[in-house]
């Protein structure tokens, strides 16, 4: 096998220098976008639709998700989704006392995400999305003790939610930091309010093996659904909102705000002065 000559090694060399040039064009040398990506919209808060624009502009970054944003790879998976733990209390009733811990959580769903609307405020950049996810379906080990409708509970084992056309709307805070000439939003707090058209669920080995009324229990929380829904809400909402903040985090250190909203201030302008970069 020859070796390249003086002149060869001239042309790898210069074929990778081009090489990284042309990743830089896409990438960026600290790891985010320099140029708008073809599966964005870009919007202007200052026109009369950027509702409407904004609305298109956030389903189509939805649907880019599904195949997986090129260069982003520290999002690993988005539909199904992986939690390593969870870990809940909640006592805001006498009909329900929880402590509940699930892990190895998969969740299934969010790759069919519609949003119905997404709204940017100017006065701080923060945002309001409303979506539907038509099926959620959770999977996981679980370990609970208290009481569910008045039901005392002492379980571990797996446990499986199957939600129906569920509309979510998100609350979402930012603050707006500098970086290589371009405005980020780092996404500081994610919070979620829901509703839903039915729920399906299964604790398994709720009561330590006695099988009978592990399945009456069972039938009773499918029968009286809404009420299970209700006494999960906590559990529900935590787990959507886990899942959105570390996506959103990861999506706007990557993209430039800018290429969302092609006219929005430097921190400099929004602020009055300069913000520290996020750790």
């Amino acid at each position: 096998m020859s070796l390249p000559s003086e002149r060869g090694w001239s042309w790898l060399v210069a074929g990778g220098l081009g090489l990284a040039l042309a990743v830089s064009l896409v990438r960026g040398d600290d790891g985010f976008l320099t140029e708008p990506p073809d599966y964005i919209k870009e919007c202007r808060i200052a026109d009369r639709n950027f509702v409407n624009c904004s609305t298109q502009s956030i389903q189509q970054l939805f649907d880019k998700l599904n195949d997986g944003i090129p260069g982003l790879t520290s999002i690993k998976s988005f539909d199904p989704f992986h939690l390593n733990r969870i870990r809940i209390s909640q006592g805001n009733s006498n009909a329900i006392n929880l402590k509940v811990e699930l892990a190895n959580v998969k969740i299934v769903g969010f790759g069919h995400t519609h949003v119905l609307e997404s709204q940017v405020f100017k006065k701080d950049y923060s945002w309001k999305t409303t979506f539907t996810l038509p099926v959620m379906k959770l999977k996981g080990d679980y370990s609970l003790f208290g009481r569910i409708l008045l039901i005392p509970l002492n379980g571990r084992g797996q446990v499986f939610l199957d939600a129906d056309n569920m509309t979510v709307t998100m609350h979402t805070k930012t603050r707006l930091y500098s970086k290589g000439g371009f405005t980020f939003y780092n996404v500081t707090n994610c919070r979620v309010d829901f509703k839903m058209d039915g729920l399906r669920s299964y604790f398994s080995n709720l009561f330590n093996g006695n099988k009978q009324l592990e399945d009456s229990t069972n039938k009773f929380f499918n029968d009286n659904w809404r009420m299970l829904a209700d006494a999960l809400y906590t559990v529900i909402t935590q787990t959507i909102e886990d899942i959105l903040l570390d996506v959103l985090k990861k999506i706007f250190h990557y993209i430039p705000a800018n290429f969302f909203v092609s006219d929005i201030p430097t921190p400099e302008q929004l602020y009055g002065k300069a913000k520290p970069k996020p750790k």
